[in-house]
């Protein structure tokens, strides 16, 4: 929003039917909008007709001085950052051009920036760039980057550094002073997730969520004057004793003996006599953290006895930039190591055994889950593999698949991508005259983040191939996409219909 409220600024992709087709991703260019006049009237503030594939994300500095474009190209996290006074109306300053790293804007005195960014430091430190003086020799580190922890979040709230970290895989907030010595932290209700880190620069109070396997997201209002945080908002259930319920964090090994972390959550009390179902859940790329969070969808299968599993695989960010960077690329196979590791380390414990083990994962999960089925068809006991990518030759020419090849490389431009997208690719790796587990293929007639034809291919080639009898199902959502934004009608259905199918296959009666 303009500084005066009179309107706001946002970026957008041509209309359709005024570039090729294959360009209506491309073109980004960023507009402002005055409120009470026609889209038509917008005026054009910045584009690059040079570079067509780089996308602009614009805002505001609190103190209203300087527009911030953050410029991405596809999903790599290393941008760039442009910038301008927002009363000028000449060009942008490049301030950093080279997308060498990650930068991140949070905030600004005058006209000294402040960024985290994993230049030098995979698990993320703060630095500040003197825009008078923006060699890099004069760039200056705030808060160093940590021996353990990685840096989830961070705002500029109260005039101090507000920072969530990240260590294995459980989040905690730090508060440090403008020149980087460390204030205080605030001890959170438990081990879980912080979201939602709000409040400016000036403000006496910041709000956050906070959530964890077994309670539901609850808002929090910290003072700084006091130091006290409390209670402000709490989400109720009823019918739920979150203490009738366990949740233990454990370490393994992977196939290369890379310590993993996964958590295990399932009523007390349970048995580990391998009898037990158990569902593995994993994503595994564009370095995003699967951290711990409540899902009411999720009781049911923890009622019926069931035991539920988060393996935090190589390709996220929970342990920072070289974690994602171990699990891309020529390196992919590692999280499907990870994961496969995963269960038969929950096999070996007594949690479950290989016909009640269930794997699912969603969107890269679902190349996940695809890829490990294909590869160890023997260890599960059913798949559910929902809007996967599964056609890793041909991915990047479908919508905005062009975005994933930083991640996942491109088999149609080089040789040796070829070879390692081939040799993991589930679509190409699918044996004619093997015994697959029963799956469900989930997917949406509108997807147009990962198309629907990977998941009709897939079970094409799944239900010629497979010499058992086991179900291989496609399920199609109609009027629907990727996920985003789905009616609770619509995620009811869906769950029911995956339930029934476990329930039905699993040989679970409830």
């Amino acid at each position: 929003m303009a500084s005066d409220n009179s309107g706001f600024y946002y970026n957008r992709f041509p209309e359709p039917g005024t570039v090729p087709k294959e360009d209506e991703n491309n073109y980004n260019k960023v507009y402002f909008h005055k409120l009470g006049t026609p889209q038509s009237e917008d005026k054009l503030v910045y584009e690059r007709p040079d570079a067509k594939e780089l996308n602009f994300y614009p805002s505001i500095t609190e103190d209203g001085r300087y527009l911030i474009l953050t410029v991405t190209h596809g999903t790599s996290p290393k941008n760039r950052i442009y910038y301008r006074e927002l009363k000028s109306n000449g060009d942008f300053i490049r301030l950093l051009d080279e997308a060498d790293a990650s930068y991140d804007f949070i905030g600004n005195k005058g006209n000294i920036f402040y960024f985290v960014t994993d230049l030098n430091a995979p698990r993320y430190k703060i630095i500040a760039i003197d825009i008078k003086n923006p060699e890099r020799k004069n760039w200056k580190d705030i808060v160093p980057e940590h021996k353990k922890a990685v840096i989830s979040d961070a705002r500029i709230i109260n005039n101090h550094f507000v920072i969530v970290y990240n260590e294995d895989v459980k989040h905690r907030i730090e508060i440090y002073s403008l020149d980087g010595k460390f204030v205080r932290e605030i001890k959170l209700p438990g081990i879980g997730t912080v979201s939602g880190l709000s409040g400016k620069q000036k403000d006496k109070e910041m709000f956050f969520g906070f959530t964890s396997f077994l309670h539901p997201l609850n808002v929090y209002r910290y003072d700084f004057t006091t130091g006290k945080l409390e209670l402000f908002f709490e989400t109720r259930l009823t019918g739920f004793d979150p203490n009738d319920y366990e949740v233990k964090q454990v370490f393994y090994e992977s196939k290369d003996g890379v310590r993993i972390p996964m958590y295990i959550i399932h009523k007390r009390g349970l048995k580990l006599d391998g009898n037990n179902p158990a569902l593995l859940y994993g994503y595994g790329g564009f370095n995003i953290s699967i951290m711990p969070s409540f899902s009411a969808v999720r009781l049911l299968w923890l009622e019926i006895g069931g035991v539920y599993a988060v393996a935090n695989l190589r390709g996220g960010s929970e342990y920072g930039e070289e974690w994602h960077q171990a699990g891309m690329l020529d390196k992919k196979q590692n999280v499907f190591n990870d994961f496969i590791s995963a269960g038969e380390w929950l096999i070996k414990n007594g949690y479950t055994n290989s016909k009640k083990l269930v794997i699912n994962g969603r969107s890269n999960g679902g190349l996940l889950v695809a890829a490990c089925m294909v590869q160890r068809p023997d260890l599960y006991g059913a798949v559910v593999c929902e809007v996967p990518v599964i056609d890793m030759l041909r991915y990047h020419k479908f919508t905005v698949g062009r975005y994933w090849v930083p991640e996942y490389g491109n088999a149609e431009a080089n040789p040796e991508h070829f070879k390692f997208l081939y040799a993991y690719s589930p679509l190409h790796n699918v044996k004619k005259g093997t015994s697959y587990p029963p799956i469900l293929i989930t997917t949406a007639d509108h997807d147009d983040r990962v198309v629907p034809l990977h998941a009709y291919k897939f079970t094409a080639t799944l239900q010629s191939a497979n010499a058992g009898d086991t179900p291989v199902l496609l399920r199609v959502e109609t009027k629907a996409g990727h996920g985003a934004g789905k009616p609770t009608s619509k995620i009811i259905e869906e769950q029911t219909d995956i339930y029934a199918f476990l329930f039905k296959v699993i040989g679970i009666n409830y």
